[in-house]
C-alpha cells in the first residue's frame, strides 16, 4: 500500500464531498433524523481498505468538519455520538469475519440513529424519543444496506488501485 495517509486524505475529502451533496438533497421524510447518510460510504470503505483505526478516526473528523461546514454545534454533538458508535458497531462485527459489507453497514446505519437517539434523550431531558426509535431503525437499515451495497460494488476496484497502483482489469 502507497500511504494510508494519503488515502485517508481523498477518502475525507470524498466523505465531506457527499455530506454537502446531502445537503443540496431535497429529502423530506417529515421526521427528525432521517438522513440518506451517504458519506457513511466513505467511513464503510476506509474500514474495508485501510482499516479499523483509520474508519474510526475518518468517522470522527468527518463528523467534526460537516458539522462546521454545514451545520451547528448540536449538529456536531448528534453526529458524533452516532458515528463513533456506528463506526465501533461496524468494527466489530467485521472483525468477526460474518458479515457481508451490507450487513455491516446496515448495522452502523441503525446503530449511528441510536446514537443520535440517545443524545436527544439525554439533551432534552426525555425518553419520549424513543417512539422514533422503530422508523430510525428502519430508516437507518435501509440506508445502510444500499450504502454496503454501493461500497461491495466498488471495493474491488479501489483495492486493486490501492495494492497496483492504478487500474488495469
Amino acid at each position: 500500500m502507497k500511504s494510508k495517509t494519503a488515502y485517508l486524505g481523498l477518502l475525507l475529502a470524498f466523505a465531506l464531498i457527499l455530506s454537502y451533496l446531502e445537503t443540496l438533497i431535497p429529502f423530506q421524510t417529515g421526521i427528525p433524523g432521517i438522513k440518506l447518510g451517504l458519506a457513511n460510504l466513505a467511513v464503510v470503505l476506509c474500514l474495508y481498505l485501510l482499516g479499523w483505526r483509520e474508519a474510526l478516526l475518518l468517522s470522527v473528523v468527518k463528523a467534526l468538519l460537516s458539522g462546521f461546514m454545514f451545520g451547528s454545534l448540536s449538529m456536531i454533538i448528534y453526529s458524533a455520538a452516532g458515528a463513533f458508535l456506528s463506526v465501533l458497531v461496524m468494527i466489530l462485527l467485521k472483525k468477526t469475519g460474518w458479515f457481508h459489507v451490507p450487513a455491516v453497514s446496515g448495522a452502523g446505519g441503525v446503530f449511528h440513529n441510536l446514537g443520535q437517539l440517545l443524545i436527544a434523550g439525554i439533551v432534552i431531558e426525555t425518553y419520549g424519543v424513543v417512539y422514533y426509535m422503530p422508523i430510525l431503525i428502519v430508516a437507518g437499515l435501509v440506508t445502510g444496506i444500499v450504502i454496503g451495497i454501493v461500497s461491495s460494488l466498488v471495493l474491488p476496484y479501489l483495492q486493486r488501485i490501492i495494492t497496483k497502483g492504478s487500474y488495469e482489469p
